[in-house]
């Protein structure tokens, strides 16, 4: 059976890919034929990921709200049972155990679930292993979304086009890769994918300190993927035999006891010789039995950490418990030592609090650099302020996201107790890198650095959401999680227009410096009210994008901290405070020297149109354009993390 979600996850990952490749076939001379192809080719992109989208949202949401509408009724006892099952059935790992249970029948993989895996590298047990949920589906429309936008303000690129467009495509690949990945190899991959893309952007195109920034970028963000690399390679090594399902120890017992006496019966006796090929296949037969199975599945990583924290914190009915009395009551031999193998196995590094610290701190601390948080956030003024405008707003609109994703992906389900245990500590860094950043940005004299430290304040509400782990009532901690992800798309979408925004007046101005600029209201009348929308968006005024996920991430963390709660709150005024003061230092008053500017073409207007529309779409209707079809993924997230707090 073709599988048609398959084919249409890896298009939307590679074409670009494709038309970097068609670029070499171009002659010079032909720069502007090489930018309608590089256009086209985030254009085609844009177009199959918004077909998926469709498709995934008819396929998997859609189907599971019509049965959750015939099933349920708001006065029936069973009623929030019902809502979290039917949420359930949208999760990646619902779909996961399905085509498990297929395969167990041998029935055929569903073709359009959303989830496919092939083997790539078999020995190491690594897959080409795609999936995709409301969580990871909505960065993946903003990426293509911005990458096509930011095409299109790359027009104006006049040095070595060829070669920038070829590592913007590679770049665009690499992004959209990392958020369908569910290899956590493959994921590694793509991550890395993005690096050198960026690099050589930020060091070729970039201002006039662009080799330092471009190392800058690069030291940091390789010292997070080192810390990545080293818990993947720690994790892989864990034997997770117990998790990948099969039959139970009790129906294996026979089944070895078989083969063992199978090897018995080849190894021959007095008079009779040995069967060796025989023998080699039973003793196979039988070491298959104690084996262990190594794995990058993320999902099967994060059943493995579910009970690892069950462990941890000894909860009623937890594997290793469970295996202990077995092992009393076994009387076949076979048996006990298959119990016997299986507590060792639950006794591994993995299933320990040093071992969660450590691997759940490599993993943050891995993502919380490209976030960016506080104190690993330096590299990214630097960078924004010396790349160029397209090369910003792909920074800020996507990269950054990357790192919120990578703890939602990874840290948070694979180390739940170690996330649990250091929820305070998180949320206290989202509270620092909130105000630290607003009051960076407000000291601020160039426009770009104080548009990035502007990110490094919103990219605290991100920290917040998810840090705001409760000890009970789980729909606080919901709110906080998808206001968290909320924030996500809306900062994508204010940062990146903020940063266009920037650029449109530097190519007029040339220079960025806030206290040379006023009175840009009466020569570009479009241009200063296309940011004057944008820019009250990222500060959060109600009715536009960045109110949203900000609201919610306030009222989830009063239920946590009303300290934070306060703190974050109050953050909003600082936010105003810059905002307000560089529209005034930009746009007010009068400034001859500037009367005779142009206002935006209609190529930067193409650019900025679909910024400001979904600037004001997203803050008026968020739930018929966010919510309806990413908050069942990211609430049953919640719901499956919180059960570790809530088993009696």
């Amino acid at each position: 059976m073709q599988e048609t979600d398959l084919l249409l996850m890896s298009l939307i990952i590679f074409v670009p890919t494709f038309f970097a490749v068609g670029l070499i076939f171009f002659p010079r001379g032909k720069e502007e034929a090489m930018r309608w192809w590089a256009l086209a080719g985030t254009a085609l992109t844009l177009g199959l990921t918004l077909c998926a989208f469709i498709d995934f949202k008819a396929k998997t949401l859609d189907k599971v709200g019509a049965l959750y509408a015939s099933q349920a009724n708001p006065a029936e006892k069973n009623w929030e049972n019902t809502v979290k099952e039917n949420r359930a059935r949208t999760s990646l790992a619902y779909r996961v155990e399905e085509i498990n249970k297929r395969a167990g029948v041998a029935e055929p993989q569903p073709a359009d679930d959303y989830v496919s895996r092939h083997p790539w590298i078999e020995p190491f047990h690594i897959e080409y292993y795609l999936g995709a949920d409301g969580i990871s589906m909505a960065l993946v429309v903003m990426t293509a979304g911005l990458s096509f936008l930011a095409m299109i303000a790359s027009w104006n690129i006049e040095k070595m086009v060829r070669g920038y467009l070829m590592l913007f495509l590679l770049l665009e690949t690499g992004m959209l890769g990392t958020f369908f990945a569910l290899d956590f190899f493959l994921f590694f991959i793509f991550w890395e994918v993005m690096l050198l893309p960026m690099y050589f952007l930020i060091g070729v195109w970039g201002g006039p300190r662009r080799e330092y920034a471009a190392i800058k970028f690069f030291l940091y963000t390789l010292l997070g993927s080192a810390f990545i690399l080293i818990a993947l390679l720690a994790l892989y090594f864990t034997d997770v035999r117990d998790f990948v399902g099969g039959p139970e120890l009790a129906a294996q017992a026979p089944k070895l006891k078989e083969a063992r006496a199978e090897v018995a019966r080849n190894q021959g006796g007095p008079g009779r010789g040995t069967n060796y090929v025989a023998l080699q296949a039973a003793q196979n037969q039988v070491n298959s039995f104690f084996a262990p199975i190594h794995s990058f599945d993320l999902l099967l990583l994060a059943k493995v950490g579910h009970e690892a924290a069950l462990i941890i914190d000894q909860r009623p009915g937890n594997m290793l418990e469970q295996t202990n009395k077995q092992l009393a009551e076994a009387k076949d031999p076979e048996l006990k030592e298959l119990l016997e193998a299986r507590k060792k196995r639950l006794e591994q590094p993995l299933f320990t609090r040093g071992f969660q610290y450590t691997m759940f701190l490599l993993l943050f601390i891995g993502f919380a650099i490209k976030l960016p948080m506080v104190p690993f956030h330096t590299w990214l003024p630097d960078a924004h302020v010396e790349a160029p405008t397209p090369i910003s707003m792909i920074l800020a609109g996507v990269l950054l996201k990357l790192g919120g994703y990578g703890i939602l992906r990874i840290a948070y389900p694979i180390c739940p107790w170690a996330a649990k245990d250091l929820a305070w500590y998180i949320a206290l860094f989202g509270v620092i890198n909130l105000v630290y950043g607003a009051f960076a940005a407000m000291a601020q004299t160039d426009f770009k650095k104080l548009v990035a430290y502007s990110s490094v304040s919103h990219m605290g509400y991100v920290i917040l959401g998810i840090a705001v782990w409760p000890a009970s009532n789980n729909e606080f901690w919901a709110w906080g999680m998808n206001g968290a992800m909320f924030q996500m798309l809306a900062h994508g979408v204010s940062s990146a227009g903020m940063f266009f925004m920037v650029g449109v007046i530097y190519d007029r101005a040339h220079h960025r410096n806030l206290d040379n600029f006023r009175g840009l209201y009466e020569p570009m009348p479009v241009y200063g009210g296309m940011a004057a929308i944008i820019f009250f968006a990222a500060l959060g005024l109600p009715g536009l994008c960045g109110f949203v996920g900000e609201f919610m991430v306030v009222l989830a963390t009063w239920n946590f901290s009303q300290a934070f709660a306060v703190l974050a709150a109050l953050t909003v005024v600082l936010t105003a405070g810059y905002v307000l003061w560089t529209i005034q230092r930009v746009f007010m008053g009068t400034n001859p020297a500037y009367k005779n500017f142009q206002d935006m073409n209609l190529r930067e207007i193409a650019c900025a149109v679909p910024l400001v529309v979904f600037c004001v779409l997203l803050g008026v209707m968020p739930m018929y354009f966010v919510f309806s079809w990413m908050e069942p993924s990211v609430t049953g997230l919640v719901d499956t993390l919180f059960q570790l707090t809530s088993v009696k």
